[in-house]
């Protein structure tokens, strides 16, 4: 099998490659799926939650906790994975992860799995999936050069976006014709279907660095030395795109977790409505993330420059989105709040695919994979926070639609801070200077394509 025979190659790639042909791209297309899958086994407990906490007699605060509970280990996992990247292959890693997280899904099917199954299943889930995007990435990273890398990068967050908006009206038409129990047995099965098509088709790119004992020294011979990850973590770059992801996260736990209930509660919505605007808005995501990740590929292919500083525009697009969610919380009239979710809320999910390709930047190959895990055990953070804090908000108001409006403004203020941050301070081709990271060996290490917001000029 190809998973099985996965060549090793240098980290910097073959001198004088051509750009990403088949192999990369059908790399690429399974990890959409990959994501697609990912966010479906998040997006079933929200849509599946109205159902939940009228079977088990839960409040908003305890079905809180229960989606809390995915995320109990979820960056624990992240970090702890993400180390195992230097001396084990992703491909199997990520073949383990799809495995595991399918299995956790399937115990709900059975009549007797009651609510502590059902925590105690999400934590499972959750431990399996919270390396899942960063080792994705670090896998997909090694089947493109350094300027190639923002879209297929955005590819895999639009798996994540999609993955909602496909299993939101899916999974919504399950829980009516079959009940909740069946949503979850669907998504199990899924993955399990994508971990055989991996366990044939998955192999590691010429561009992936070594692992195990000769990892070392080939990241020293090809100029990829190695440096101090505390310089990373401390660097501008590194903690203004893990604020602004963390605010981008929490936006996408709190829509995937609440949104469905309140737009049952609030706007008198059926389930089926509710989870038709979901997956709208979760296209809506999808076709931005898109967007943005071409726009990035045409810039860097072309060197066209830019007006804005490198790093700004992904922290403006939060503040964007602050206004967004703003306006969805406060204004009632259906005719502009509604529309705020298919577009306009989504740019602050830009800053994600952001932030993987400039904390990339910052690190030399050996240790991308060891700080694109901790990238995301820091912002996926939000998603144990940002479910507790709004629960406790709506159940703490007079009313849930008070609760509901105040919990939103609380979302635009993170996003409208951490935006702000970012658009001064995320700067990752001046802290790869800084660090002495070079660009690609072989290559014009100047090209702009693995920059957090590679837009064309005047973007």
């Amino acid at each position: 099998m190809a998973l099985t025979r996965a060549a090793q190659a240098d980290p910097a790639g073959p001198q004088g490659a051509a750009p990403a042909g088949r192999g990369a791209w059908t790399t690429t297309w399974l990890l959409l799926a990959f994501m697609l899958v990912n966010f479906a086994d998040k997006a079933v407990l929200g849509l599946a939650g109205p159902e939940i906490m009228k079977e088990f007699g839960l409040d908003r605060q305890e079905f809180g906790a229960a989606q809390a509970a995915f995320f109990a280990l979820f960056s624990l996992s992240a970090l702890a994975v993400s180390f195992l990247t230097r001396a084990v292959r992703t491909s199997v890693l990520l073949l383990l992860m799809g495995l595991v997280w399918s299995v956790a899904q399937l115990p709900m099917l059975f009549a007797a799995a009651g609510f502590g199954t059902l925590v105690a299943t999400r934590v499972l889930l959750g431990f399996a999936e919270g390396p899942a995007a960063p080792v994705a990435t670090h896998h997909v990273h090694g089947w493109f050069e350094q300027r190639e890398r923002a879209l297929p990068t955005a590819v895999l967050m639009v798996g994540a976006a999609t993955g909602v908006a496909v299993a939101a009206p899916a999974l919504g038409a399950v829980i009516s014709h079959f009940g909740w129990r069946w949503a979850f047995g669907a998504v199990g099965l899924a993955g399990l279907l994508w971990a055989a098509a991996w366990a044939v088709k998955g192999a590691e790119g010429p561009w992936a660095p070594r692992v195990g004992r000769r990892a070392g020294a080939v990241e020293v011979g090809s100029g990829g030395a190695e440096v101090p990850l505390r310089s990373v973590f401390l660097s501008g770059t590194f903690v203004t795109a893990a604020l602004g992801s963390f605010a981008a996260y929490w936006v996408m736990s709190v829509e995937l977790t609440w949104l469905p209930d309140y737009l049952k509660t609030v706007d008198g919505w059926s389930l089926q409505q509710a989870g038709a605007a979901v997956g709208g808005g979760a296209v809506a995501n999808g076709v931005v993330l898109l967007a943005h990740g071409l726009l990035a590929r045409r810039a860097a292919l072309r060197g066209t420059g830019r007006r804005l500083p490198e790093g700004a525009g992904a922290g403006l697009l939060l503040v964007a989105s602050s206004g967004a969610v703003t306006v969805f919380a406060t204004v009632g009239v259906p005719g502009i709040k509604v529309p705020m979710m298919f577009g306009p809320m989504a740019l602050a999910l830009v800053m994600i695919t952001a932030a993987q390709t400039a904390v990339a930047r910052v690190a030399p190959p050996a240790q991308r994979g060891v700080v694109l895990g901790v990238l995301v055990a820091v912002f996926a953070l939000a998603g144990v926070v940002s479910p507790l804090v709004l629960g406790r908000i709506v159940d703490s108001a007079t009313t849930a639609a008070a609760g509901y409006r105040d919990g939103w403004l609380v979302t635009a203020g993170l996003l409208l801070g951490t935006g702000l941050l970012a658009s001064v301070f995320m700067r990752p081709e001046k802290d790869a200077r800084r660090l002495g990271v070079p660009g690609t060996p072989g290559r014009d290490s100047a090209a702009r394509g693995d920059s957090a917001d590679a837009l064309p000029d005047g973007a």
